[in-house]
């Protein structure tokens, strides 16, 4: 059974959204010229001060979806989208998009955050913040423009690596993110809102032995797909599967066809993104000798997970949702 499902927010998900939508944060209530002081937050492992932002701007829809969570569309100028990334009018938070710019459909770069004026930068270390493109929170440091680091990507950051799980890591990040705007009981509701939301389907999910689970990003010669530290891990984990590859501590990881079928999944998660979509990813295991013989695509389970509920963000839970009602509705 092909499942996707992507597109309809379920009851407590429309529920978080009154919470964590809608209206602007409410920073000027601070007293005069707070907004202008510092205040000291980990960037990483690294303790960094930060004056409130006016014209942040966002890579992909991880980092937009978390500053518009916490109502801050106003202290954002724009985003960068590269073509890959699903429509952000299937955003929940398509209103706060379509309030700011898009600044570029290409990948992150130094000369878009200079030529905006930006005065924050939400991105994650090696994807959008890297040394080979020459934009890293160094280099903008230098150039007084602030950064922020996705934390789910900080496990191996040079000289100041953190390390927590994935949605540990989100919640860290709206906290963090609520400091430097001076909107932490925002905050602080935002994320109790998506723990309670994790929790309900933990709560639910299959006991006894867990469902082999192999996340199908792309690849054909070898594919492409999710190690220990990136969120479709917990996702499969809070709904009661188990992702195969989650022994491998990395992000996005190559693995071989072979250690695919040795770990025998009973369902693929194929991660859906523009320029690939899910169904011909489908058709490519149906057809592959390496995966047409794999317990998930002889019984046609197959699980469609969007982009945006794959990369650090608040849809991550979305994505939780969805997926633990469908490992629920598997027969045992």
């Amino acid at each position: 059974m092909i499942h996707s499902a992507r597109r309809t927010a379920t009851g407590s998900a429309l529920a978080a959204l009154l919470l964590v939508s809608g209206c602007g944060a409410d920073i000027d209530r601070d007293p005069e010229g707070a907004a202008d002081r510092r205040t000291t937050v980990k960037r990483c492992g690294e303790s960094v001060p930060y004056t409130v932002p006016r014209r942040a701007v966002a890579y992909e829809g991880g980092s937009a979806d978390k500053l518009f969570s916490l109502g801050l569309a106003d202290h954002v100028l724009g985003y960068v989208m590269p073509p890959a990334n699903p429509p952000v009018e299937e955003s929940p938070w398509a209103a706060d998009y379509a309030s700011v710019e898009k600044l570029s459909d290409d990948l992150l770069n130094k000369e878009i955050v200079v030529d905006a004026r930006a005065d924050l930068v939400v991105a994650g270390w090696n994807s959008g913040f890297s040394d080979q493109r020459g934009i890293t929170p160094q280099i903008l440091d230098k150039l007084g423009v602030q950064s922020f680091l996705h934390t789910e990507s900080c496990y191996n950051y040079p000289g100041h690596p953190e390390r927590q799980t994935p949605f540990e890591a989100l919640y860290t990040d709206l906290h963090r993110l609520g400091r430097i705007f001076r909107v932490e009981q925002r905050a602080a509701s935002v994320v109790d809102a998506l723990r309670a939301r994790v929790r309900a389907v933990e709560d639910k999910a299959p006991g006894g032995r867990r469902t082999p689970v192999f996340l199908y990003d792309s690849g054909t010669d070898q594919p492409f797909t999710a190690g220990a530290q990136v969120p479709p891990t917990d996702i499969i984990k809070s709904a009661g599967g188990r992702n195969v590859f989650a022994g491998l501590d990395q992000r996005w990881t190559q693995v071989t066809w072979e250690a695919v079928a040795a770990s025998r999944p009973e369902v693929v998660m194929i991660l859906d993104y523009g320029d690939l979509p899910a169904q011909q990813k489908i058709d490519f295991l149906k057809r592959s000798p390496h995966t047409r013989d794999l317990p998930a695509v002889k019984n046609d389970r197959f699980f469609v997970l969007d982009y945006n509920e794959g990369i650090s963000g608040p849809r991550n839970i979305d994505g939780l949702e969805k997926f633990g009602t469908y490992l629920r509705g598997l027969p045992r």
